[in-house]
């Protein structure tokens, strides 16, 4: 089995086992919430974890990303990680761990973040790298993802599918050509690895938004599902308003899976109040950032998350899971 522990199993197994109690903290454990915040003397710090664990072309361009990203998407500046990298015991003679290391380190610098520290070391239990990674940033305003209110719209920045659409061009190209994908898509969509990074549309929406979410494994659906669930509320989504690049509609094609439902990473979704949508619109477009307003939310209904008339219940599973497995 692939994919994230149940939210019913978060709560029975995980979300009560936090160790001694500290006043300092602002936004512990909770579903949805992918950032924790702790008041300090300077204001608010925002740490959040993640893994790489599944692709293997760039892991260290994904790492740092979506380690970011998830403080961005909290209100915050990254800036500093830790990294801990796990190799094959295989991957000996130091080439891996030099191409994940200048990966990490060239990505780093483009989002402007520190590696401050990690751990690293040889498994014989893996047969591909795997990555941990710890980002860390002050806010002056912490944006959870459980404040959506009823009335407020959601702006979805750059498109669906950014991320999955990146690893499809690397990790599986040769499947792609042998579905007919040509390789000029192929190319176009392995560029999408430069488009990942989310800081910048979080300076331009953080001041006003209610909720700020990046959506990764499940995709948009399951990051709408998870932002729906935190804020207690339900989200009405317009799917033909959903930005969708055409590199991404011919890789899913071609492997059978849901644009919607594949790695997001590289879009930021944003609840906001009505009267800010304008606004907030034109600030992304003053800073070339992709964006559209593909939805209400409504009064916690039987329904967390509609997309059209198809009713979203559960968290749902990653389309590109099947293609590890």
């Amino acid at each position: 089995m692939i994919g994230k522990v149940s939210p019913e199993d978060l709560a029975a197994h995980v979300f009560g086992k936090t160790g001694a109690p500290d006043d300092s903290v602002i936004q512990g454990p909770a579903y949805g919430e992918d950032a924790a915040a702790i008041a300090v003397p300077e204001g608010t710090l925002v740490v959040n974890s993640d893994p790489i664990s599944l692709a293997v072309g760039h892991v260290g361009t994904l790492g740092i990303n979506v380690a970011c990203n998830d403080v961005a998407a909290s209100g915050a500046e990254p800036a500093w990680l830790t990294v801990m990298i796990f190799l094959p015991a295989s991957a000996d003679d130091g080439r891996v761990l030099e191409e994940v290391t200048t990966q990490l380190h060239e990505t780093a610098i483009d989002r402007d973040v520190t590696i401050v520290g990690g751990h690293s070391e040889y498994n014989p239990a893996l047969e591909r790298p795997l990555l941990s990674l710890t980002c860390m940033g002050m806010a002056d305003r912490f944006v959870p993802t459980g404040g959506a209110t009823p009335g407020d719209h959601v702006i979805l920045t750059k498109g669906a599918g950014i991320e999955g659409t990146a690893i499809l061009a690397t990790d599986f190209a040769d499947d792609l050509r042998a579905a007919g994908v040509e390789d000029t898509v192929i190319e176009r969509a392995s560029t999408f690895y430069d488009d990942l990074g989310v800081t910048t549309e979080s300076r331009a929406v953080r001041d006003v938004a209610t909720a700020m979410h990046d959506p990764t494994e499940g995709g948009l659906i399951d990051g709408l599902f998870e932002l729906a669930s935190a804020s207690d509320v339900s989200l009405q989504i317009d799917t033909d308003a959903i930005p969708i690049r055409p590199e991404t509609v011919a890789v899913t094609d071609a492997v059978d899976a849901d644009p919607l439902q594949i790695f997001g990473s590289g879009a930021l979704a944003a609840t906001v109040p009505e009267d800010a949508v304008s606004g907030v619109l034109d600030s992304l477009a003053a800073a070339d950032i992709e964006a559209a307003d593909i939805g209400t939310v409504a009064d916690r209904g039987d329904v967390p998350l509609s997309l059209d008339d198809r009713a979203i219940t559960e968290p749902v599973r990653d389309d590109l899971y099947a293609l590890w497995e």
